[in-house]
């Protein structure tokens, strides 16, 4: 099983806030990533656990920062979801109405499963909401894990 394919949805939430509050800074603390999860601190540190076991934050004096694997993942996911969106979207869904299914399927893809999809779709360059959708690999399966 891939790194994505395992993580929950509020882990990468976490890894998104992660993601948009560090920006080459010290890091996040501890309650600011608990305040924007709108969760405790004591849950926030339950959700950065797996992703600093799975070497995609790095946790230092309580602060957390994205690490390139965790950056590689996130924008796994991106493309993910963003290609979720396109099928969806020409399956005849509202454009308002791709995100949220794509959500539902997103982190259940394998990498496999979106160079499919990607291909069938005649590699869309954008997302209904007119988000980059990164390029295919030239593995022909995604990135492994």
């Amino acid at each position: 099983m891939e790194t994505l394919q395992r993580l929950t949805r509020r882990q990468v939430d976490a890894l998104r806030l992660v993601a948009r509050r560090d920006a080459g800074g010290p890091g996040v603390p501890l309650n600011a990533v608990a305040e924007g999860l709108g969760v405790t601190a004591p849950s926030a540190l339950a959700l950065l656990g797996p992703l600093e076991s799975n070497g995609l934050i790095a946790r230092f004096r309580g602060k957390s920062r994205l690490t390139s694997r965790g950056r590689s993942c996130l924008d796994e996911y991106l493309r993910h979801h963003r290609v979720a969106e396109s099928l969806f979207a020409r399956a005849g869904l509202p454009r308002e109405a791709t995100h949220a299914a794509a959500l539902e399927v997103d982190l259940a893809l394998s990498h496999r499963t979106v160079q499919e999809i990607c291909e069938a779709e005649g590699h869309p360059s954008v997302c209904p909401h007119g988000r980059p959708i990164a390029p295919c690999s030239s593995s022909g399966g995604g990135r492994r894990r």
